[in-house]
């Protein structure tokens, strides 16, 4: 595990050097969202019914199948995707829309920006947070800030998922819809609870 953060070290700062540092448009976090996602860090949640959670799982990991072969990984990541967004009172399916469209489910995503993980998250959030070793490519750490920063940018907007989703992507004043469009026929076509 120390070789390959070490290993994951080294490439992100290499990536840094070649597109020049990520974090040259950031100008402050906000500081409600870093206290969030330093609450996040230390709460973890579960699925409550069993029966529901084998539902869930079988009928998720179905249409997952194809964008990740193995069955393993799939579950893994459904189960941590399942947890994080109901620890953040967020539903499993946006959840997995918005890594569809962020990251089209490769774990191992940089974004031009610098951006990381399946859920795209910026890396100075981790120094923000006072957590700088953690691993934005860790499964649970990259889906527990996802998940908490969209629920903070929910709140934000008062509910209003459009405008919270343009924040998430960093396109409220751009173009809100265009992005937010994107994740709700992510959500339609392929993860809509029958």
């Amino acid at each position: 595990m120390t070789f390959f953060r070490l290993t994951s070290a080294l490439f992100f700062g290499l990536l840094l050097l070649l597109h020049g540092t990520a974090q040259a448009n950031i100008t402050e976090a906000d500081p409600e969202l870093r206290s969030r996602l330093i609450e996040a860090i230390r709460e973890s949640t579960s699925f409550n019914d069993r029966f529901a959670a084998e539902v869930w799982l079988m009928d998720m990991s179905k249409r997952l199948e194809r964008r990740i072969p193995d069955p393993l990984e799939r579950l893994e990541l459904l189960r941590t995707v399942h947890r994080e967004a109901t620890r953040s009172k967020l539903t499993p399916e946006l959840v997995l829309a918005v890594i569809q469209v962020e990251s089209a489910f490769d774990r191992w995503a940089i974004s031009t920006a610098g951006a990381q993980g399946l859920m795209q998250i910026m890396p100075f959030w981790l120094k923000e947070i006072g957590h700088p070793d953690d691993n934005l490519f860790h499964l649970q750490t990259n889906l527990r800030m996802g998940c908490t920063i969209l629920r903070f940018y929910l709140d934000k907007e008062k509910g209003n998922l459009t405008r919270a989703l343009a924040r998430y992507n960093g396109s409220l004043h751009i173009k809100p819809n265009r992005y937010a469009n994107k994740v709700f026929r992510a959500l339609r076509r392929n993860w809509f609870v029958r």
